[in-house]
């Protein structure tokens, strides 16, 4: 039976927005990251302090995949990257941290698991995430790109979250692909980790 956490808040970790900054700077300077900020009605940047409204994080993916559609999916994956570095040097503590290296890969990854769908309101806000599966992960009405219409997957920063945590903390050869979107018309957003080589 699939775990579904489900928060009805409409709130998200302030990261969403906080780590896809940074990339937007490099990327294009303040040029940039001010177009998409401003397209996305966000003047200043979240506090890092507790959560944030989920819409203003959903604006701005959804402003950067229409000002910059060639980039998007690349500048989303390095916010994800950014965004599981913040959480492990800030949310999971190190003796956590350590014990999950030390573990057999089919032993950490439940524990890894449990505990992101414990804080899954930080990155799913109002969306239905659920342990759909061993290494699957399901977003429904997933709110980054709920109302959006696509021909492919287009949460590259959930997905480089998942890949970055598991293959730092559980198996480095694990790789996350986002197989189902919700943008595309599927129920959830599906991931899926695997193990390369």
């Amino acid at each position: 039976m699939p775990e579904d956490v489900h928060s009805t808040s409409g709130l998200i970790g302030p990261n969403a927005i906080l780590q896809l900054l940074p990339v937007l700077e490099q990327a294009g300077g303040t040029r940039l990251r001010d177009q998409i900020m401003w397209a996305a009605g966000v003047f200043d940047p979240p506090s890092d302090a507790g959560l944030m409204p989920e819409a203003p994080a959903a604006r701005i993916h959804q402003a950067l995949r229409e000002i910059e559609p060639e980039m998007a999916s690349s500048l989303a994956w390095a916010a994800g990257v950014r965004t599981a570095e913040y959480i492990m040097a800030h949310r999971i503590p190190g003796l956590a941290q350590g014990l999950l290296r030390l573990l057999p890969a089919p032993l950490a990854a439940p524990l890894l698991s449990k505990a992101i769908a414990q804080h899954a309101w930080t990155f799913a806000g109002s969306g239905r995430f659920s342990v759909a599966g061993k290494l699957v992960f399901e977003i429904a009405d997933n709110p980054i790109v709920r109302g959006e219409h696509s021909d492919r997957p287009l949460c590259h920063w959930h997905a480089a979250v998942f890949e970055k945590l598991f293959s730092e903390l559980v198996d480095p050869r694990l790789r996350c692909e986002e197989t189902a979107c919700c943008a595309m018309g599927a129920p959830a957003c599906r991931f899926e980790l695997t193990r390369m080589g």
